[in-house]
């Protein structure tokens, strides 16, 4: 009886995590179309439409509003500036409001551009010794700063993790799948690494 309560608790629990992201999401875009309305409505009113058609065109146009200020926003962010800045903004104040990450993740991946860890190959020199390690993006810490982690062969569940400045890092094109064999294999088949075209910062372009 313990362990079905428990599992059913835990269960909810796991509905919440995953509905309540997505509920404020739709919350905060109907709070910004409703607040744009409402400073629309007063211009609007000035033409001569019946409420039908009044309303129609106010929801329109604040849609577009909303719409055009989180594509502007969105190219700003796309800049070098605007990377740093937002993620000042984003490490002094938005990550200290309750279920920001978690929002923001599910949002992300929601978009096809989540971060998702582990997918990304890297060779890492984090000693500058010239001796190259395979590894995969853990979190990106900042715009130039990584932790990466490092398996060990044959057994991958083990490794080492270590925080990289990116101009210590090789980002490449090559499937999680095909390096992990590399690393199981230990060592072998590790051409494929090579053979892939260096790729720059792939996790910010996704």
């Amino acid at each position: 009886m313990r362990r079905l309560r428990r599992f059913f608790l835990t269960t909810v629990i796991g509905g919440v995590v995953v509905i309540l992201p997505i509920s404020l999401f739709i919350f905060l875009v109907r709070a910004v179309v409703r607040f744009t309305s409402q400073l629309v409505r007063p211009l609007i009113g000035l033409l001569n439409m019946t409420s039908d058609t009044h309303q129609w065109i106010v929801d329109l146009i604040s849609f577009t509003i909303v719409v055009s200020l989180f594509f502007l926003i969105g190219l700003i962010v796309r800049t070098e500036f605007g990377k740093q800045f937002f993620h000042f903004i984003e490490e002094s104040w938005l990550r200290r409001l309750p279920f920001y990450s978690t929002l923001r993740d599910t949002v992300q991946q929601f978009a096809g551009s989540g971060k998702t860890p582990f997918q990304q190959v890297v060779l890492v020199d984090p000693f500058a010794s010239g001796i190259l390690m395979t590894g995969f993006i853990a979190e990106e810490l900042s715009p130039t700063m990584y932790s990466i982690f490092v398996p060990t062969g044959p057994n991958p569940t083990n490794g080492f993790i270590f925080h990289v400045p990116v101009e210590k890092i090789q980002f490449i094109d090559t499937k999680p799948e095909d390096a992990m064999r590399t690393i199981i294999g230990v060592g072998t088949g590790s051409s494929i690494l090579f053979g892939s075209a260096p790729k720059k910062k792939m996790i910010e372009e996704q």
